[in-house]
């Protein structure tokens, strides 16, 4: 019974404490609470969830960044050792291209001409002599002494007998020109074979050069193929000679290359000085509508003042002057009663500034200038300045030297042979080229005269290397090794070697004739000199020999 009443008490104060009205109003709002926060935490869940799965999707996005950098680290790389080995084998190829560049400019600058004395690398060369019967020393020097020394005892002779002729010539001519207004005409130079003592074909010609110049206030300015200006490739070895005031810019005033205003004016040069007529400047031999002279120009205004010039001294000689080649201004010749004539050239000639190399308008009976690009190029001839390098040189050659005889003696087989098949490219200028580079390469001791026969033989050899490679290059230009005792202007020297045969190179037919020439005479030289050549005993001749 305690019990049950117990159990009875105890509901009922368990009924009354958790009775509502117990409570305050604010504990009303539990239940609402509850879901509210609820509510949040689910929010909460979601909002982590889907910060989860950001996170997730950047550690992937990092992964594959990381993974794409790698991958692109190991491309570099590779890129990196590529390249470095591409550039092993640029800078491999630049080091050799620079040491062909290298052997080409001293190959053409002169290395290529020291082949004195070394017997090896003149073997390789003499193709052509193989089988080819060549005079010995006994022979040539029979046939120096009775075909070359009994022809050319008269040239001293000859040559002042000339040259008092031109220099009176050329005062009378200078009496008949205006002095105001016409070109001043200066003393001449002899050149060439005449002056260099080893012309032996006949007729002999003397070769002068005469300069003239502008009269005041003009003068010349000249302008070459190596000094900077536009020339094309073919125009090597020429240049330009423009008419010019003395008082004028080299370079010309802004206002000849600008269009100025009408109400604008030059505050260096007047309206009256800046504008030439034509004609003022067709008067200084130029050519039409420019300022540069023209070769043909002075031709005519040549040939007139000599033409001129003869008729006020021609009463002075018991001879006759005549042009003697209509397309050279200044081809002379003397015609006596007798019926003998003497023939010379005076070429009219623009020195290039203070120096010895002068513009030349014609080359007479020469191929040198034969393809002219146009009537205002003049090529260049540095026919004094080798004048006097083989006068230089010959003092220091033994007594008696054989430079000159090789020369002359492949002068006149080169003659007699076109007089047998014709005229060929080479000439007697791309002889003496070859003479002029063994000159400068071998020892003077190998020009002694008993050894006559051994350097004409190189010089053949030398000539036949040369139309093989179709190059031989002009001694002057392109050589730094000219000796400093002639004073040769060193823009030259600095210039791109000059290829005497360039314009065999695109004319097969020229070039074929040239060859067929050479390799003729080569077999014909024995007869050619025998022709000549006193009867010498066998015992005293060896002529074959094979190289």
């Amino acid at each position: 019974m305690p019990v049950g009443l117990f159990r009875v008490c105890l509901l009922v104060i368990t009924a009354i404490v958790n009775h509502p009205l117990f409570f305050p109003k604010e504990n009303g709002t539990v239940p609402e609470n509850t879901e509210e926060i609820i509510q949040k935490m689910k929010e909460r869940e979601e909002s982590l969830r889907l910060e989860l799965l950001r996170l997730e999707q950047e550690i992937a996005d990092q992964e594959a960044t990381q993974k794409a950098l790698e991958k692109a680290a190991v491309v570099v790389e590779e890129s990196k050792e590529e390249k470095v080995r591409w550039d092993m084998w640029t800078a491999l190829s630049m080091v050799i291209f620079l040491l062909i560049e290298l052997w080409r400019q001293d190959f053409q600058e002169g290395n290529w001409q020291d082949i004195g004395g070394e017997e090896d690398d003149m073997g390789i060369l003499g193709k052509a002599f193989r089988g080819v019967a060549f005079p010995n020393k006994a022979v040539l020097a029979s046939f120096y002494e009775k075909r070359i020394l009994g022809t050319t005892g008269d040239m001293a002779r000859m040559r002042e007998m000339v040259e008092g002729f031109a220099d009176d010539l050329l005062e009378a001519l200078r009496s008949v020109c205006n002095r105001d207004a016409d070109m001043e005409v200066e003393d001449c130079m002899g050149v060439g074979s005449m002056y260099e003592n080893w012309r032996v074909r006949k007729p002999f010609v003397c070769d002068l050069i005469v300069p003239f110049a502008p009269p005041e206030p003009y003068c010349f300015r000249c302008q070459t193929w190596c000094s900077g200006d536009s020339f094309a490739p073919d125009e090597q070895g020429y240049g330009t000679i423009k008419v010019c005031r003395a008082d004028e810019d080299a370079t010309g005033c802004i206002c000849d290359k600008t269009k100025l205003g009408e109400d604008m004016l030059c505050l260096l040069h007047s309206q009256v000085s800046s504008s030439r007529p034509s004609s003022e400047m067709e008067d200084l031999l130029c050519f039409k509508n420019t300022q540069y002279l023209d070769a043909n120009q002075v031709m005519k205004w040549f040939q007139i003042a000599v033409t001129k010039a003869w008729n006020r001294i021609s009463h002075k000689y018991e001879f006759d002057l005549s042009f003697s080649l209509l397309d050279s201004p200044g081809a002379l010749k003397i015609k006596f009663k007798s019926g003998k004539s003497i023939a010379f050239n005076l070429t009219p000639v623009v020195q290039y500034e203070n120096s010895d190399v002068y513009f030349i308008s014609h080359f007479p009976r020469s191929s040198l200038a034969a393809d002219i690009p146009s009537s205002t190029h003049w090529f260049l001839t540095f026919a004094v300045y080798e004048r006097r390098f083989i006068q230089l040189v010959s003092k220091t050659l033994p007594a008696n030297a054989c430079h000159v005889s090789c020369l002359q003696i492949l002068s006149f087989l080169h003659g007699k042979q076109c007089s047998l098949t014709g005229p060929s490219g080479l000439t007697n200028y791309h002889l003496k080229t070859v003479l002029l580079h063994l000159l400068q390469a071998c020892p003077s001791q190998d020009w002694a005269p008993e050894k006559l026969e051994v350097r004409l033989q190189d010089m053949l050899k030398f000539l036949e290397k040369c139309l093989h490679e179709k190059k031989l290059y002009h001694f002057f230009i392109g050589n730094g090794k000219v000796p400093a005792e002639l004073g040769f202007p060193v823009i030259f020297q600095r210039a791109e070697p000059l290829n005497l045969f360039r314009p065999f190179v695109l004319r097969r037919d020229i070039y074929r004739k040239m060859v067929d020439t050479f390799h003729e005479m080569l077999r014909n030289m024995s007869a050619l000199i025998n022709e000549y050549t006193v009867h010498i005993p066998l015992a005293h001749t060896n002529g074959i020999r094979k190289e």
